[in-house]
């Protein structure tokens, strides 16, 4: 399966087949595991140069993204850790600036592996490990660690003030409510609050913790700042009354940054979507708030202009699979994330600074996964729906999608199916499909 992938150097693969055979033991929850998995490797995690960790449900690889390419713009050396890999897995490690070479990572999955072999750690957790053991052994100036699921009981949450620089929430909604929902005593039962409870689980004492403030809902927004209350990390929410605002301009790729009363900068953006705004304000807000590293405006303006982020949002490059047609491809799975595209495409509230996109849509979706969430908010603009198998996954057939959605054996099969008319094509629904379209056109992240 991709999750855990495939690579052509052996020793590589070699553990990435160990990985295979890890699972996350039913009911366990909590960071022991972890802890002693670190505390066997010497404590790596506390030797790391200033971490900026993410939280959130939709939009946290795009706010490393954006913190990545602002500090690297400064000319800092940068380690990241992300999560999932589209097509291969050193994609999760990025070690100053460059994914990690196959010869270490073999190294470090191995010693992880070894060392933690009577411990049962999870895949994620021994991922973390590994990167965090790599970032150790690797001179860099700033960390940016985005955490895989939830936050209170993440592997990443490993991680101690003394290591942060600054904590930061982006959007939150409903997903994985298998886990972070699972009934327990003494937490929030609302749903939002609970997911608001668990993503401000990465708070700590002392450590700026920056959040979309008004941007969540109410009782996220209150969850959040109970828990900050609580552990004493000091608050900095977005918003009229916050301590940061960001918003669009009239074109969906421009930041507008402000504090207070004063708007900091205008700034183009790398990144396409009236969402990646706020993400991008969120990185800023970030920076601007900690005082562990400096990052000049001019530096902040060239990273949001440079940033870069697969499979969110992408217009694909001409290549073997799009010819040279108009494709985009998103990742994207929830209905938040659902509402997200189909502001891009024009199929929210109505606007005339970004009217209505007919577009065809390419799906394919985890079993698991609400078909409502992408095709309900995108209805106005649909032309035609082709569904398609998520590779090494189950995923939901045509009839999932509607009576008028038609089914094709692979993406470049639904691509030849679809009348080459002038209108785009979205390619969504997950992002282990995602990574099969980057790889079938010849764009690998790098």
């Amino acid at each position: 399966m991709r999750d855990f992938g495939t690579s052509d150097d052996p020793r590589v693969q070699a553990q990435l087949d160990r990985l295979g055979q890890l699972s996350l033991p039913q009911g366990r929850l909590g960071l022991d595991t972890i802890r002693a998995l670190m505390e066997r490797l010497g404590n790596p995690h506390r030797s790391l140069p200033p971490v900026f960790h993410v939280a959130g449900t939709n939009g946290k690889g795009s706010t490393c993204a954006f913190l990545r390419a602002m500090l690297e713009a400064q000319g800092y050396k940068v380690h990241v850790t992300t999560s999932p890999h589209l097509v291969r897995y050193n994609e999760r490690i990025r070690l100053a600036g460059e994914l990690i070479p196959d010869a270490m990572l073999a190294d470090v999955l191995e010693e992880v592996l070894d060392a933690g072999e009577d411990l049962g750690p999870s895949f994620f957790e021994v991922t973390i490990a590994a990167a965090f053991l790599a970032f150790a052994r690797t001179t860099a100036d700033a960390c940016v660690v985005e955490v895989g699921m939830g936050g209170r009981f993440d592997a990443t949450n490993v991680l101690e003030p003394d290591a942060l620089a600054a904590c930061g929430i982006a959007a939150l909604g409903l997903d994985h409510e298998r886990f972070l929902l699972a009934p327990e005593e003494g937490v929030p039962q609302e749903p939002m609050a609970r997911i608001g409870f668990e993503k401000s689980g990465i708070a700590k004492r002392g450590v700026p913790l920056v959040t979309m403030g008004e941007l969540h809902l109410p009782q996220s927004k209150a969850a959040i700042q109970g828990v900050a209350a609580i552990v004493g990390a000091p608050l900095f929410p977005a918003g009229l009354y916050g301590a940061w605002a960001a918003k669009p301009t009239g074109s969906n790729s421009v930041l507008v940054y402000g504090e207070g009363q004063a708007c900091y900068f205008h700034a183009p953006l790398g990144l396409t979507g009236r969402h990646q705004v706020q993400n991008a304000g969120l990185a800023v807000a970030m920076l601007r708030f900690q005082d562990k590293v400096t990052v000049s405006q001019a530096a902040m303006k060239a990273g949001l202009a440079a940033a870069r982020w697969p499979a969110r949002m992408q217009r694909l490059s001409p290549g073997p699979l799009t010819g040279s047609r108009e494709v985009w491809l998103d990742g994207g799975h929830n209905p938040d994330a659902g509402q997200a595209i189909a502001r891009m495409f024009g199929a929210g509230a109505p606007d005339p600074a970004n009217p209505l996109r007919r577009l065809h849509l390419v799906l394919g979706m985890l079993e698991g996964k609400d078909p409502a969430s992408l095709i309900g908010p995108l209805a106005p603009a649909i032309a035609s729906i082709t569904a398609v198998p998520v590779p090494g996954h189950d995923w939901h057939p045509a009839s999932a999608f509607g009576p008028s959605a038609r089914a094709a054996p692979d993406v470049p099969s639904a691509l030849a199916m679809i009348p080459d008319e002038g209108l785009p094509i979205l390619i969504a629904g997950s992002l282990y499909l995602a990574g099969e379209v980057l790889r079938l056109n010849d764009e690998l992240p790098d």
